[in-house]
């Protein structure tokens, strides 16, 4: 259902519960545990989100919403599904590796919001993205208003969310959802490309800047201040000693 395998420091997660990826409690437990096999790992600077099928995650099971909706407790049962969502994505969200989401299929609902959990999104241009939810009566409650809003800004988020409109990856991209759209025949190996090149850069660097990346969301002056706190960490790290001084040698 859910595989990892890591290589040149590159954590690859292979979702394949077919036919659609669809969001399980089981799927939720499957992947909790993948990061926690990765947890006591440190030879991966770089977790790498791709699906074995044509769709990346047509988001929740719906087989199990309706269950929630019909059984007695059926409002604390979706409460509590929704909720592990939430905790598995903010888990995500919350990594000190860079996340990145390769779409080359449908990401609906719950799989749009996996994606904006990562730091970084490339679609296929013939992928479809969207937050549908409202067409059945629900919302994107799994963080899919917040991360949306805060990605894209009000604007964007009240036209996918309030008309449940589903896009293309080429218009994802132009409204700032994805940062790359390519061909899917191309999408593989761009996003491994992508990945290669994250993975070589130093690993501390790219903690820190995504520490202060994520203060930038908070008001106040507290990002300015992580900068300051993690250039003078960083200004003691062997690895960026020896690069700074290859730069300045001119290696």
């Amino acid at each position: 259902m859910i595989t990892v395998a890591i290589a040149a420091r590159i954590a690859t997660l292979t979702l394949d519960r077919p036919p659609v990826n669809a969001i399980s409690s089981e799927w939720l437990e499957q992947f909790g545990a993948r990061l926690d096999e990765l947890a006591q790992r440190n030879d991966w600077h770089v977790l790498h989100i791709r699906s074995e099928l044509n769709v990346f995650c047509a988001g929740a099971d719906i087989g199990q919403i309706r269950e929630c909706i019909n059984a007695a407790d059926g409002p604390d049962r979706m409460l509590a599904y929704v909720a592990g969502i939430q905790r598995l994505y903010a888990r995500i969200e919350s990594l000190s590796q860079v996340t990145l989401a390769e779409i080359g299929g449908a990401a609906m609902g719950g799989g749009l919001e996996l994606a904006l959990a990562c730091d970084l999104r490339i679609v296929a241009f013939e992928a479809k993205l969207g937050l549908p939810e409202a067409r059945l009566g629900l919302i994107p409650g799994a963080g899919g208003t917040q991360r949306l809003t805060r990605l894209c800004g009000r604007s964007v988020a009240s036209r996918l969310i309030l008309g449940a409109e589903i896009v293309d990856g080429a218009e994802a991209a132009r409204l700032g959802i994805a940062q790359w759209a390519v061909a899917r025949a191309e999408l593989p190996s761009r996003a491994a490309e992508i990945a290669r090149h994250i993975a070589a850069l130093p690993a501390q660097a790219l903690r820190a800047s995504k520490k202060c990346i994520a203060a930038a969301a908070e008001p106040g002056i507290r990002g300015y201040l992580d900068e300051l706190t993690e250039t003078q960490r960083l200004s003691t790290n062997s690895e960026t000693r020896e690069r700074v001084a290859a730069f300045l040698d001119g290696h």
